[in-house]
């Protein structure tokens, strides 16, 4: 396997301008703070805590945007905020991770009722508003 070097450039947005979240890593995963950025995929640090995982984050963040721009794709605007939040409408589309075990669970009901797992994910939330909404 060969070294890639990519030369560091100057983002065209500061890191400040991107939201990120911190978590907490699971004891069981090593423990420690994990930080993403929803507006880049795949950028992704973490440390001891929530001060290293941001230090971290930092040199991800520049090694993400120095990557991307060595491979020739656009360094996406920053759009993620609590403004933005109220602003922009919604998408439609959210990702959520859940246990394998449920995960397991929702597949084999999406696959007896002859629907996609979406689909199904789908039904169960909109039961749960209702309910929701029913009570108030």
């Amino acid at each position: 396997m060969s070294e890639i070097i990519v030369k560091a450039i100057k983002p065209p947005y500061p890191f400040e301008a991107y939201a990120h979240i911190i978590e907490p890593i699971p004891a069981n995963d090593g423990g420690g703070f994990l930080i993403t950025f929803p507006d880049l995929p795949g950028c992704m640090a973490d440390g001891t805590t929530e001060v290293e995982a941001i230090e971290a984050g930092r040199d991800a963040f520049l090694s993400w945007v120095s990557a991307v721009t060595d491979m020739g794709d656009v360094i996406p605007r920053p759009l993620f905020t609590s403004v933005s939040a109220v602003l922009l409408p919604p998408s439609g589309k959210f990702v959520q991770r859940v246990p394998k075990s449920i995960h397991a669970q929702l597949a084999v009901k999406a696959k007896q009722e002859g629907v996609s797992l979406n689909s199904l994910v789908l039904s169960f939330i909109a039961d749960g508003l209702g309910r929701l909404n029913f009570k108030q």
